[in-house]
């Protein structure tokens, strides 16, 4: 077996039912869960359609590359998204089968496995950065976020002896877990690292399409536009229908950038047997076209948020974020317990379950910066999320006065 599978983590919520394994929650409460990131807004009719529709593209063997309307739709939504000037749709766009595959894809290709390699992380994180760090090789090295930076990582604490070693970073924005969207200084601060050491940038911002004010959170690839950027200089973006339409089930995305490491990606593509069904292909031409269903579904997110935030606020240390369906609270405003103890008498006591935030991070630098932090996904419908923040509220002010 391949040894490096032996540095691999378990899974924040493979650590969660560890965390609940001999817990039985107060049946009198109906279930809650807030714990995984998983939309649960109805999937839009027109593009289910477009699926049963397309059934015939069965039949078929698709091409790792898709198929030539399906990126001129990306690069359509792309340019009008994000200001951009027109892009290749043969060199510059690629589908994949989901963000998720793609970022762990894309650090196979990239990484050296020879060179004693670092891959960046901001920490909390997705876990998927580290275990494609981890399996290509490579070595994870994770930057903190800083609340005082509005959550964004602070690059300027990685010592100067990584970053020559540096191949891969990866950052998220709007954030997982934090919905944190980085400034475009952030960007030319990263862009100035990535010329000056060779790195690429994976950017992922599968949460882009949920925020809750009338700008729109800046993009990777609008940012490097901004800074004279045009061609995307190790670059590659990734983006995903899951989150923005409701269809987590499909996997359907795209990654985009720099057409030199999207050609590479490619090939290593077309051996990975990673192409995308034409079924899912027409369904997501039909998606990236649309504009109307992404801002109804972004209104039910800013429902839930206004009306849930303040009502947490009140009992934890948390505010409306930038963007993303996640909220990010301090548990010890009222209270000494630690953020996997809050959990797990949650869950026992209210039936309702969040994520403890040093899941979603690692030790590092004398701190887990998820420590004393659950991560709270709003994904259910309105009433549901309003009755889940009314039992913690009442469950953290009975721990305040126990």
């Amino acid at each position: 077996m391949n040894p490096l599978l032996d540095k691999l983590q378990p899974y924040p919520f493979e650590k969660l039912r560890r965390l609940f394994a001999d817990v039985s929650p107060d049946r009198s409460y109906s279930p809650i869960s807030l714990g995984i990131g998983e939309p649960k807004h109805p999937t839009p009719p027109f593009i289910q359609k477009a699926l049963a529709d397309n059934l015939a593209g069965l039949a078929s063997y698709p091409t790792t590359a898709g198929i030539d309307a399906l990126r001129a739709a990306i690069c359509n939504w792309l340019e009008q998204r994000y200001r951009l000037p027109s892009l290749d749709a043969a060199s510059q766009v690629l589908p994949v089968n989901g963000s998720r595959e793609a970022l762990f894809a894309l650090a196979q290709a990239v990484i050296d496995p020879y060179a004693k390699s670092v891959v960046v992380c901001p920490n909390p994180f997705y876990q998927i950065y580290e275990g494609a760090a981890f399996l290509a090789g490579a070595e994870p090295f994770f930057v903190n976020s800083d609340p005082a930076r509005n959550f964004a990582p602070d690059f300027s604490t990685v010592p100067a002896d990584i970053w020559p070693r540096v191949q891969l970073l990866y950052i998220c924005s709007p954030g997982n877990p934090t919905g944190a969207v980085l400034t475009l200084e952030d960007w030319r601060e990263l862009f100035a690292l990535s010329d000056r050491y060779g790195f690429v940038i994976a950017a992922d911002e599968c949460y882009s399409e949920i925020y809750f004010g009338n700008e729109r959170p800046l993009g990777s690839m609008e940012a490097a536009h901004k800074l004279g950027r045009n061609r995307y200089e190790r670059l590659i973006t990734f983006s995903s229908l899951s989150k923005r339409s409701n269809v987590p089930g499909m996997r359907s995305g795209f990654v985009a950038g720099d057409a030199s490491i999207l050609q590479k990606f490619l090939l290593y593509r077309t051996y990975h047997g990673s192409a995308m069904s034409p079924s899912i292909q027409a369904a997501s031409i039909a998606a990236w076209k649309d504009e109307t269903h992404v801002a109804e579904n972004r209104a039910k997110y800013l429902q839930k948020f206004q009306q849930v935030t303040p009502m947490l606020a009140e009992v934890l240390d948390v505010a409306l974020p930038d963007a993303g369906f996640y909220l990010w609270a301090k548990v010890d405003k009222l209270t000494n317990i630690s953020d996997t103890d809050f959990a797990r008498r949650l869950y026992a006591e209210y039936n309702v379950t969040v994520l403890p935030g040093s899941y979603v991070a690692r030790d590092a630098h004398g701190i887990n910066p998820g420590a004393n932090r659950i991560r709270m996904a709003l994904v259910a419908e309105v009433d549901e999320c309003i009755e889940a923040a009314r039992r913690i509220v009442e469950f953290t002010r009975k721990l305040a006065a126990s």
